[in-house]
């Protein structure tokens, strides 16, 4: 990644040892979505780094833990590996599948900005832009000093299949800048933001790419490219989504992925006879999302029994009062020393005994380890990719039903399509109707997974890419892709 200009002297960076799969990964512009904490040194075995949970565009979990190269390596090698399965599931042609791999655009652009000292420096942007097939790109812009091309490029195309599998008219798109915001003055970081949208402006749109906040930028990120792409087009609200509620933005954007998992949650256990009501829950992950879900569980009659995040775990067997541990947690900013339970091991919280569990923080926490341990009836993936594929196979076998990730964290990408829509329509929406219309999303995708599930004699994971990948396939084809 290029670092900013100096004129002091550059030490040459040790890259990790790579093997040749991890290679050939690279290859095919599949790349990790964990970010490395702290320095840009050398990643060590147990190293610390930072993993996201993509919710809400803007609204992002991140977590730092210590954890080896390969777990996020894995991460990528499984969503390559359930693209493949589900293209060959499908049939589909070699030549459409490779199609649907390679991204329509990809722009890198410098972008150079005066500090605050008088001194210049410059910043490499990129924007990939995956697929159109099915409507506008969409995806979000993250400011991270690792940004790089095939992150970029991996990202762009989960977010092809994450809007196919929502049935959402969008393509997928994913855009960022290396550099660390937490060094840059607020000036600095709207010079930048301004500089990169003036580059990218005339291949972005309303109607052909949408940005949204990620990583390292939030709603005042989106604001200022809503007022510098104005500039050159006209008054735009729908030119990005995830905006201040003053700007155009949608109401219930905070809570939209975490209230969209507590749907998906409640049509997987619909599909088995349940109800949130009276099951117990064990949460990882205390951040927007899992915050979030577990309110709207507590509400709905679940028991929350267990919960963690950065700070440590608590539990307890009678249900944890979930109002009372948020406002502990916005007052302290730990979940320790809360009166109403007990400090648990972390390492414990995974293999509670519970009815859901429901990673939201880290990817490939469930892996061959502790799979055999967990006792959980039911996994809903909050987080992104959070079981590695040999745990996959552990919990399959031991009849735990999982709830993929590209299905069940859609509600953020879901409500930024309403934003959109309610931009476009210049008519705003009141939250109730905002909640409403995710909730008649997520059941629909849902039950259109199951169709999947029957159709090719698969699990949730394969029948939510199979999905998102043959909508995109269809599209490609009616529109003529080889003519």
């Amino acid at each position: 990644m290029k670092e900013p200009r100096s004129s002091s002297p550059k030490k040459k960076k040790k890259r990790p040892r790579t093997q040749s799969w991890q290679r050939e990964l690279r290859r095919e512009r599949w790349a990790p979505t964990a970010q490395r904490s702290g320095s840009s040194d050398d990643l060590l075995e147990s190293d610390v780094i930072k993993i996201e949970v993509e919710c809400l565009d803007g609204g992002v979990d991140i977590q730092s833990y210590p954890v080896s190269y390969d777990t996020y390596m894995n991460a990528l090698a499984a969503t390559s590996r359930n693209f493949r399965n589900a293209a060959r599931l499908l049939g589909l042609d070699a030549k459409i599948e490779k199609s649907l791999l390679i991204p329509f655009r990809e722009i890198k652009v410098e972008c150079t900005i005066p500090k605050d000292d008088g001194t210049l420096v410059s910043y490499v942007g990129f924007r990939v832009q995956h697929d159109n097939a099915r409507g506008p790109m969409k995806g979000g812009i993250r400011y991270h000093p690792e940004v790089d091309p095939d992150e970029v490029n991996a990202l762009a195309q989960l977010m092809t299949w994450k809007t196919a599998v929502a049935d959402l008219p969008y393509g997928g798109a994913k855009g960022g800048i290396g550099c660390t915001p937490r060094e840059l003055s607020k000036s600095e970081l709207e010079r930048l933001t301004r500089v990169f949208t003036q580059k990218i402006h005339d291949l972005i749109g309303i109607h052909t790419d949408v940005p949204a906040p990620d990583m390292g930028t939030n709603a005042q990120t989106m604001a200022w490219i809503l007022d510098e792409y104005s500039k050159f087009h006209g008054h735009s609200p729908a030119i990005v989504t995830g905006k201040p509620i003053d700007l155009g933005g949608s109401l219930g954007r905070e809570a939209a992925t975490g209230r969209g998992v507590v749907f998906a949650t409640e049509a997987l256990l619909a599909e088995h006879g349940k109800s949130v009501k009276g099951l117990t829950f064990v949460i990882q992950g205390f951040g927007n999302v899992g915050s979030w879900a577990a309110q709207f569980l507590h509400e709905k009659g679940g028991k929350v029994v267990a919960v963690s995040d950065i700070t440590g775990a608590i539990s307890n067997p009678n249900g944890l009062d979930i109002p009372a541990l948020v406002k502990h947690k916005e007052d302290t900013g730990s979940l320790l020393n809360f009166s109403g339970g007990d400090v648990m091991n972390p390492n414990e919280l995974l293999i509670q005994e519970c009815d859901v569990l429901i990673p939201s923080a880290l990817g490939g926490v469930l892996n061959r380890e502790n799979a055999s341990s967990v006792r959980a009836k039911f996994i809903i993936e909050a987080a992104n990719h959070p079981t590695d594929p040999e745990a996959d196979e552990i919990l399959s076998k031991k009849g735990v039903i999982i709830l993929p990730d590209i299905y069940a964290n859609a509600g953020g990408v879901t409500v930024s399509y309403f934003e959109w829509v309610q931009n476009i329509q210049g008519f705003m929406w009141d939250e109730e109707k905002v909640n409403n219309e995710l909730h008649r999303y997520m059941n629909k995708a849902f039950q259109n997974i199951k169709n999947m599930c029957k159709t090719h004699d698969c699990n949730l994971r394969m029948g939510a890419f199979t999905l998102g990948v043959n909508r995109v396939a269809r599209a490609t084809l009616l529109r003529g892709w080889e003519a």
